[in-house]
Formats: C-alpha cells, structure tokens, sequence
C-alpha cells in the first residue's frame, strides 16, 4: 500500500488510511478533532535543533535529509519506523505535516525511509 504525505491543515479523507502526525509541535489552528489522527509520532520528528537549523531554507535541503535520516537511526524513532513500514505494507499510510513545502519537510524524509523499508522487507 502507498505511503503518502498531506499538509494537516488539508481535510481529513476516508481514503487517507492511517494518519500520522510526524510534527514535534502541534500545528497552530488545528483542532485534534479536525487533525483526525490515528497516532502523533514527536519520535519522529527531527531534533529542535535540526529543525531550528534548517529554517525550510532550500539550499539546506541535501544536509537536512543527510541530518534528519542520521536521526531516524535512533533506536526508538527505528522502531516506529519499523511498525509504520509493516502497516504500511497492509493499509495506506498519510504523513501528515504543518510545514508549507511538502517537497523539503521532514514527512518527505519519513515517507522516502518508509518506501525504502517497505521495498526492503516482504514480511
């Protein structure tokens, strides 16, 4: 099944499967009610400084991806990696995000980890 990503702030869709916050701070203006959430995973996250660093400034891209995947290695953020990749192989998973640029955002750094993984593993 696909993992995909969406803004939080977009509406909740029946066919968005499991939905996952994967933001360290809530999103400003979102009722939980309205996120519709299935689980918020701050593990995975990236650190507040790599995120405070990386600013959404384009040209960090390449080392915020390089960064952020390095964090991802922690043992409890690899773990929920893990569990995600299962669902994901059984249900849509949607990475849910506050960021305005979904092409450079942490939920596209975890969706590419999780299609890898899903690739990776037929289990």
């Amino acid at each position: 099944m696909p993992v995909v990503t969406k803004r939080v702030y977009d509406d909740p869709a029946p066919e968005d499967g499991y939905r996952v916050l994967v933001d360290r701070l809530w999103p400003r203006g979102v009722s939980k009610q309205r996120a519709a959430l299935d689980a918020w995973e701050r593990t995975l996250a990236p650190s507040n400084e790599l995120r405070r660093w990386y600013g959404h400034e384009p040209e960090r891209w390449p080392e915020f991806d390089r960064r952020y995947r390095a964090e991802l290695l922690r043992p409890e953020a690899n773990s929920l990696l893990d569990d995600l990749a299962r669902r994901a192989r059984k249900e849509k998973v949607t990475l849910l995000f506050a960021a305005k640029d979904g092409e450079r955002c942490n939920a596209a750094v975890v969706a590419a980890v999780l299609r890898e993984r899903q690739g990776a593993d037929p289990s």
